[in-house]
């Protein structure tokens, strides 16, 4: 190994057991790093144990207790305790036994001493230049040796993965967002399913109707499992989501897995055609109505975006087949895939809300950043007006905007099904829709929990850009 590689692995042993006695100071990290790296952990342990009985604490301890004892410290103090607990219950007009005082006595004078002596053995510790041995300091000391690092690689990869996961900031941002996500659409499939578990619909009587008799209802819960108890289904539907297979449908007996995986995309697409047709037309209008308020651009365009946030989906979506499908006959009224105009009207009428609600936060953001003391000094260092807005106002502009549109994006995807049924689009909001009355449970939790998952797909996307955009989000991801 010549000198650069000795380098290199030194730095990379100090910064392994940097980033371990860090982890250990984080309550959630702290049992994940143990249970990761248990072998290692526990040898470390042991060590740690064997060493810290000749370190300085000990004797700096018994030196402490020495003081207090012979400083009367404790006889001094059962009396001040005494007298306040005395003075306490006669403020509070409380009756206790001898026995009862005696015990708060001794527990809270037991708790004072304590606290007493840990602060007089760290000030000993301190005065003597040593400090009491940690299980970091063992970890370094073990890992510095070549041998010990070299036979820990193979138990102790997924700690190892851990730790570098944990030293970069970048990295531990997305898996803590990617791991929020995942107890988020946890706790959805769990609310969906026992909302639907609670709910007072029969999907046996709905699905064979009124002829049905029991033991035509009780064959049908037992095939599709509804006789079974409320944890066995939910982890059932919980196991079924994660592994992508909900079986079938009560009603049409389809692949609820592929039923989505056909429907899902049409509704995607129609979110997301309409997120960026509204980014193009509100981001200008909302940053023209802020360079020049109280104009008749300003008046107008606010005025057009509050007509857009109070409009209906529903009745702008009727409006637009009677005058664009029926009167002028420009535009199909209903969706066909092999025809793109018919995805112009659902686009639009889907994408009105959104375009408003950005456009109004476009305008009241970008109003607040022009007028701070860094857009100031940028036009007094002769940037010219483009400049200003492009780099130092628009940008910090932003972050608002983009959790408006993360937000706005979810309520989409989850509204899309108004717009779905108004023009015929057999997509993922209109299914949810036909089956939420049965209740078809697999249909329902399999649409519900991926859009679901979709929605926390954004977020986790938003919160990235914010690491981008905003440079004090950055700096709080270096020192966490």
């Amino acid at each position: 190994m010549n000198l650069a590689e000795g380098s290199r692995l030194t730095r990379l042993v100090h910064n392994l057991s940097f980033i371990y006695g860090k982890m250990l100071l984080h309550p959630s990290y702290r049992y994940v790093l143990f249970i990761l790296g248990l072998p290692i952990n526990l040898v470390v342990f042991l060590i740690w144990r064997s060493n810290r009985k000749n370190d300085g604490w000990v004797a700096a301890r018994q030196t402490a207790e020495q003081e207090l004892l012979a400083s009367s410290y404790r006889n001094k103090l059962k009396l001040e305790v005494e007298e306040q607990l005395r003075r306490k219950h006669r403020f509070f007009q409380q009756q206790a036994s001898e026995e009862e005082f005696r015990r708060q006595t001794e527990e809270w004078l037991e708790g004072t001493v304590q606290k007493e002596l840990k602060e007089r053995t760290s000030r000993i510790l301190l005065e003597q230049g040593s400090q009491r041995l940690t299980m970091a300091d063992t970890f370094h000391t073990l890992i510095d040796k070549p041998w010990f690092f070299a036979i820990s690689i193979i138990p102790g990869c997924l700690m190892y993965g851990i730790l570098f996961l944990y030293g970069n900031p970048y990295l531990k941002y997305i898996f803590e967002r990617i791991l929020m996500t995942v107890f988020v659409v946890l706790g959805v499939a769990t609310l969906v399913f026992t909302i639907l578990y609670l709910s007072p619909f029969n999907p046996a009587a709905n699905i064979l109707g009124e002829t049905a008799t029991q033991e035509q209802i009780a064959a049908f819960n037992q095939v599709y499992g509804l006789d079974q108890p409320y944890l066995t289904q939910l982890w059932n539907n919980i196991k079924g989501v994660a592994l992508f297979d909900l079986g079938k449908s009560f009603a049409g007996n389809e692949d609820v897995t592929a039923t989505i995986a056909r429907k899902f995309p049409i509704t995607l697409t129609l979110a997301v055609i309409s997120l960026l047709l509204a980014l193009v037309i509100a981001l200008p209008i909302g940053i023209i109505s802020a360079i020049k308020p109280n104009s008749w651009f300003d008046y107008t365009f606010m005025f057009i975006a509050l007509i857009g946030l109070s409009i209906p989906n529903f009745w702008q979506g009727l409006i637009f087949i009677l005058n664009f499908s029926i009167k002028l006959q420009w535009l199909p009224a209903t969706f066909n895939p092999q025809n793109w105009l018919s995805i112009i009207m659902p686009t639009i009428v889907l994408g009105t809300g959104l375009t408003a609600a950005v456009a109004r936060m476009t305008r009241s953001s970008t109003l607040e950043v022009i007028h701070e003391d860094y857009v100031m000094t940028a036009r007094a260092k002769g940037l010219s007006e483009r400049q200003v807005m492009l780099k130092h106002a628009v940008r910090n502009a932003l972050i608002p905007i983009v959790t408006v549109v993360g937000l706005q994006f979810g309520a989409m995807l989850g509204g899309a099904a108004v717009t779905e049924k108004v023009f015929n689009i057999s997509g993922l909001g209109s299914y949810i829709v036909d089956k939420q009355f049965i209740p078809d449970i697999p249909s329902i939790m399999g649409g519900v929990i991926y859009t679901a998952i979709t929605i926390s797909i954004i977020n986790v996307a938003v919160d990235l850009l914010y690491a981008f955009i905003d440079p004090r989000v950055r700096s709080k991801m270096k020192q966490y």
